[in-house]
């Protein structure tokens, strides 16, 4: 090449790589990136450049206890000004005034609730008695022209015995969700103003939906001419996924039963822990469980009673489970990436690699004429492994030698026919709950991950076997509210 063109060839890749390093360090504090682009391995880690002072400042400025405003030219506050005061918790503060529903409620029905035994005795009761306790419910009805809040008012009754003991019947409750710190845990309990269908409306809205309280506060206000507290939405949704739990305990033991199971997971934010999101998925069940990326977060889905398949992508923590089949669109995609490459080599190889796992999935998908072509095809992958395997470029190695150290479970729908070649059900099953986390940026508590998992494992476990979820949902929450064990999903 001339001496101007070389030149002129070494600018423009010095500014390109000025870009490349400029594009590396974005994050979506120096650019108009999205806050879920950012690494989440080092969100809670300093900057390595820069002095101590300048990590400190911005340490402090991250916890929002200065402001730019107060600050001397060296970054520093002035003698003469004050530290602002800690930041306040969430939620309403003590000793501020309370607001209340400006208009009593009008009920278009009543309920009585009369004790039928003496706790005593055990003598059966007369429904002479008094009441001595009332609470308003609200709940969600449908209807063939849409849907309706209905106002119920329940009244609660006390009889005396003939032993001379005064029964008393009250509001049913049931388990109760404790967190360290919190003021007030979440219980289960009959005396709420949300009624079990409007509390699963309202979890709908949020799970499903990714709308946040504030919207949801907006939707039933324009819509339907109802006021809830943000509060209370919190706790509506909350509830549907606490009263989910003993069935999410059920499907994990209806999983193990199953011939074929597929894995997945993908990243999950918890307000500074970074998680992940598992899914266990099969024919008629789905698990969704956010925890660690460790091998023990696998046992809690897949027990020792597990005596089907897997079909998982390649991480290593699925590798001691011996009936397992690998999913080849994982290597496709690595195939075409090699493809791409600047070597001319190493794309030949990639187009090797590509055309023998695409034969290998085509001949499989024709049925016992096509079975005959895979003995070839499969001596046609393995000779093109080994000749990669001794390759210099790093892609091309990593991708043969994967193959070749995993062959069992690349090949195992080959030698049984009734395997699928793909993990496209646990995929498409993490589908949606991506778009969730993309929309709400994740949980904030580690009750939230729970009751988020529980309830999305229970909507799609029903999809898969024809139930409604969120009428069984409601039925759920009546019931935990009673205290009583929830129902199968048919």
């Amino acid at each position: 090449m001339p001496k101007r063109e070389v030149i002129q060839l070494a600018l423009r890749l010095r500014n390109f790589g000025i870009n490349l390093y400029e594009r590396l360090n974005q994050d979506s504090k120096n650019s108009s990136k999205p806050p879920s682009s950012d690494n989440p391995y080092q969100k809670n880690k300093a900057q390595p450049d820069g002095d101590a002072k300048e990590q400190s400042n911005d340490q402090v400025q991250e916890a929002g206890d200065e402001s730019d405003g107060d600050k001397t030219p060296e970054g520093r506050l002035d003698s003469t000004d004050q530290e602002d005061p800690p930041k306040r918790k969430p939620g309403r503060q003590p000793g501020s005034k309370g607001y209340w529903r400006k208009d009593k409620p009008e009920a278009q029905k009543s309920e009585h609730h009369y004790p039928r035994r003496c706790i005593i005795c055990m003598r059966r009761l007369e429904e002479a008695a008094l009441p001595h306790t009332a609470h308003y419910t609200f709940e969600l009805e449908r209807r063939s022209s849409g849907i309706e809040i209905i106002c119920t008012i329940h009244y609660y009754y006390a009889a005396v015995c003939a032993c001379g003991h005064e029964n008393f019947e009250k509001p049913g409750e049931g388990y109760i969700s404790v967190v360290e710190g919190r003021k007030r845990n979440v219980k289960l309990t009959e005396h709420t103003i949300v009624g079990p269908m409007l509390a699963a409306f309202i979890a709908s809205l949020s799970r499903r939906g990714g709308m946040s309280r504030k919207k949801i506060q907006e939707f039933l206000r324009s819509w339907l001419n109802f006021d809830l507290s943000v509060g209370l939405i919190c706790k509506s949704i909350r509830e549907a996924g606490i009263a989910c739990y003993p069935v999410v305990e059920e499907l994990i033991d209806d999983l193990q039963k199953e011939e074929t199971v597929h894995l997945d997971e993908t990243p999950w934010y918890q307000k500074g822990v970074f998680c992940w999101l598992w899914v266990a998925i099969s024919k008629s069940t789905a698990i969704y469980r956010i925890g660690t990326r460790k091998k023990a977060e696998l046992a809690q889905l897949i027990t020792a009673a597990f005596l089907g398949w897997l079909i998982t992508d390649g991480y290593r923590a699925y590798r001691s489970y011996t009936k397992r089949q690998r999913c080849l669109a994982h290597l496709i995609r690595k195939a075409v990436a090699l493809t791409g490459a600047v070597d001319k080599d190493v794309q030949k190889n990639g187009e090797w690699f590509l055309r023998e796992l695409r034969g290998l999935i085509k001949a499989m998908a024709q049925g016992e004429g096509g079975r005959k072509e895979c003995r070839p095809i499969l001596a046609r992958l393995k000779r093109a492994c080994n000749l990669g395997s001794s390759s210099d470029h790093a892609k091309l190695k990593a991708l043969a030698n994967e193959i070749l150290n995993d062959w069992d479970a690349v090949v195992a729908f080959v030698k049984n026919p009734g395997l699928p070649a793909t993990n496209n059900e646990a995929e498409r099953a993490l589908r949606w709950a991506v778009m969730y986390r993309k929309i709400t940026f994740g949980t904030r508590t580690s009750e939230g991950s729970q009751s988020y998992a529980a309830l999305i494992s229970v909507i799609e476990t029903c999809r898969l076997r024809g139930v409604e979820p969120w009428d069984f949902i409601a039925s759920t929450i009546a019931r935990g509210r009673k205290g009583l064990a929830p129902l199968a999903i048919a």
